[in-house]
């Protein structure tokens, strides 16, 4: 046995070399001597990986170089899809950068050094299959232009970003996903309009005193805790109809500033409204399943907020409700609450 695997070796090794491979070079992997910073490195099967990074053989479309301390784009191959860059000390991205790497669907630069001015204004523009960019951890003031129009999930939060522009979005109508939280954003135009497929707008964190303009309509979960906002638009959320969560938490809401059946919308599963300025609870629809109103100024306990009509079949879906932080304790709940509330199993008060 032993003989016929020597003879069959021994006759793979000078066809083997006969074609300037090396059969034996995948017992020893990328980590061979002779190889500069940024040279390029022939993999198993025929195609090129930058010497800093990983191209693993089984995963051939893949390259992962994150974490590896780079302060600069690394050479990308033609085929590669999903290249991984996050967590290094990348400064800028030239226009040649990416100029090749036109296959690319997912592209991870989270937490490097990235600034707007240092990102080249086509540095994306040939990404025509881009499906999914994360730009988190950054520095960037404003949104890179002329971003791949195929983007589905744009993650660019914690940033520096102050104001979001239409033309920074414009065209987007693939998106679904859009990351900003943790910025400084204190303006956002009409720049929403055109993503009609957002099901996930998370604004939270920022310094807006409004509630942005024309909403795209499928909207699923919306998130805007932590802001500066004091009043909400008549009919605030009567065209979506699909929307489900909404958190409102850490901003400066006061009764005066919610129209009267503002959160009465059939199809909302969870309200968050904690930590504002509300003196009322506010009027729900019975569809609603969690609300969170802890850390107000509510000093009454109004039933005809959960249900207008109590009976068999009409009553409020309600499991979670928190109203600990306020100026009511619960002997301010009224005994027939037992009957609107008969599914709320979780009352904090």
């Amino acid at each position: 046995m032993w003989l016929a695997i020597v003879f069959f070796l021994s006759a793979l090794l000078p066809l083997s070399l006969s074609h300037g491979q090396d059969p034996f070079a995948w017992l020893y992997g990328r980590q061979s001597q002779g190889y500069s910073h940024g040279s390029l490195q022939a993999s198993t099967t025929g195609w090129q990986c930058p010497d800093e990074c990983d191209c693993p053989p089984s995963f051939p479309v893949a390259m992962y170089c994150d974490g590896r301390g780079l302060t600069a784009m690394p050479t990308i191959p033609s085929h590669v899809k999903y290249l991984y860059l996050q967590n290094n000390a990348i400064t800028a991205v030239p226009d040649s950068a990416l100029i090749n790497a036109t296959s690319l669907v997912w592209l991870m630069m989270h937490h490097n050094q990235l600034t707007s001015e240092a990102v080249d204004k086509k540095a994306f523009l040939k990404l025509e299959g881009l499906e999914r960019l994360y730009l988190q951890h950054n520095n960037f003031t404003s949104i890179p232009p002329n971003l791949p129009r195929s983007l589905r999930d744009l993650r660019i939060n914690h940033n520096k970003i102050e104001k979001v522009t239409p033309a920074d979005l414009e065209g987007m109508d693939n998106l679904t996903i859009l990351y900003l939280h943790d910025n400084a954003v204190t303006d956002m135009s009409t720049s929403l309009k055109a993503l009609t497929s957002l099901t996930l707008l998370d604004i939270s964190s920022n310094k807006l005193t409004k509630v942005p303009e024309a909403l795209p309509e499928h909207l699923h979960q919306f998130y805007l805790e932590s802001n500066s906002i004091d009043a909400l638009p008549e009919g605030f959320l009567g065209r979506f109809t699909q929307l489900q969560y909404i958190r409102m938490a850490h901003n400066q809401l006061t009764d005066k500033g919610i129209p009267s059946n503002t959160f009465n919308v059939t199809g909302l599963v969870e309200l968050d409204l904690s930590f504002n300025q509300l003196e009322r609870i506010p009027t729900v629809s019975t569809t609603l399943q969690h609300l969170y109103l802890q850390a107000n100024q509510i000093k009454e306990f109004t039933l005809g907020s959960f249900c207008s009509v109590v009976d068999v079949t009409n009553f409020s879906k309600l499991r979670t409700l928190r109203l600990d932080g306020n100026e009511i304790s619960r002997q301010d709940v009224p005994s027939e609450s037992s009957m609107c509330l008969r599914l709320a199993s979780d009352i904090e008060i």
